[in-house]
């Protein structure tokens, strides 16, 4: 099914159907192109998460961005060339393009020119769900066009002749536009705060009944929500596209020892989030912030997942969460052998901490999983009579969690 989507160099009025898509990236030096490739594949991925086929894929070598048009003039003409041999599919960039840089492709491709942001956004904009997840999403869509009006208007004279007039029509559109697009920025952030409110509300009422709350953070499709479901019997959704979930979902969790968490599935991560979706979702990632303790889940199958794990980690310290973690390598199913003990002791390394082995599709390791989760939960939260376990006697002693927590 093909996608919907605002052209942002373009009258922000005006929607372009994208069916097949090329993807362009850059890389420097030698060394750079095996990583190109990779983050090609994810844009990929997101293209397909869109809804669009991909017809062709190039890593461009960039020794420095042109202030123009990112990429040299004679990589242009040539990807010029080769889109019009393949019918002039639009053009999913992967790396930031500046306005300018962006109309300037547009002008020169004659084709829709898309950066990885403005993918991202599309594919948040597309499986929003909540009223607060629409919101949040509008926003950083609105946010991202604001610097990307002005070439909207070249259509329209830029000035008129007359004493004492400055300015054209196109000049005072793109004024109104800007203000318009500032005063529904307003109103969207006044009602996300009434929403945020509420949200804080269920949180304190969450708190008074103080059971440890439980976070799955990692990258995007490392699995969480299959996890989620696995753990808890439940049916959120869990595909494998990128972005499957984006609005909270909290399940209660019953442990071993009696026991209770609630178990919240959140948004993955993924390198270079826009800023504006950051901005924009930051009272959903509260409930990464006000978690009593952490399950990172990384895909230990993926070829980047220590890169992965990097960018989920950095994020996290961003967010200036610090709160008890484990580490989940899941997908172990798709690996064995050596190449499963290189991809787990390749993840410890880089969390500097033990790996609990996981297939949220078969079940494997959920036991351990699940005898872990108990323990540290019993750290995390006094035992109320809430939180308190059935009996003593089945509680984890404290030897067995050793090493499985980061934080």
């Amino acid at each position: 099914m093909p996608t919907t989507l605002t052209r942002s160099g373009a009258d922000p009025g005006i929607g372009q159907k994208l069916h097949d898509v090329a993807v362009v990236g850059s890389f420097t030096g030698r060394n750079g192109r095996e990583r190109a490739e990779v983050q090609l594949d994810e844009l990929e991925e997101l293209a397909r998460t869109l809804g669009t086929r991909v017809v062709e894929r190039s890593s461009i070598p960039v020794h420095e961005p042109h202030p123009a048009t990112f990429f040299r003039s004679g990589a242009v003409g040539a990807v010029k060339a080769r889109l019009a041999e393949l019918g002039s599919p639009a053009v999913l960039v992967n790396d930031p393009l500046s306005p300018r840089q962006q109309r300037n492709l547009e002008e020169a491709w004659e084709v829709p020119v898309l950066d990885r942001t403005e993918v991202i956004l599309a594919i948040f904009a597309r499986r929003a769900v909540t009223a607060e997840g629409k919101i949040q999403v509008e926003m950083a869509q609105l946010e991202h066009l604001l610097p990307r009006l002005a070439g909207g208007w070249t259509h329209l004279e830029r000035q008129r002749g007359g004493v004492g007039l400055r300015g054209g029509a196109g000049e005072t559109q793109i004024e109104v536009d800007r203000r318009l697009i500032r005063q529904r920025i307003a109103k969207l952030r006044g009602r996300l705060q009434v929403l945020e409110r509420q949200r804080r509300t269920r949180r304190q009422a969450r708190s008074d009944v103080p059971l440890a709350a439980c976070a799955l953070v990692g990258y995007t499709n490392a699995g969480k929500s299959t996890l989620l479901n696995r753990l808890t019997n439940s049916e959120v959704l869990a595909d494998n596209l990128l972005f499957a979930t984006l609005d909270p979902t909290s399940r209660l969790l019953g442990l071993t020892s009696g026991r209770r968490v609630i178990l919240t599935d959140t948004v993955g991560f993924i390198q270079a989030l826009p800023t504006e979706l950051v901005e924009a979702f930051a009272a959903t990632l509260e409930e990464v912030r006000q978690a009593h303790l952490l399950v990172l889940v990384v895909d230990a199958g993926h070829p980047e997942c220590e890169a992965q794990l990097r960018t989920v980690l950095a994020t996290l310290a961003d967010m200036d969460c610090d709160q008890p973690t484990l580490l989940v390598a899941n997908k172990v199913d798709r690996l064995e052998g050596e190449a499963l003990e290189d991809a787990v002791g390749r993840l410890e390394a880089v969390a500097d901490c033990r790996a609990l082995r996981v297939s949220a599709t078969t079940g494997a390791g959920l036991k351990e999983l699940r005898t872990a989760l108990d323990a540290l939960a019993g750290r995390a939260v006094p035992e109320t009579r809430a939180n308190r376990p059935i009996s003593a006697a089945t509680a984890v002693p404290e030897d067995d969690e050793a090493g499985w927590a980061a934080g």
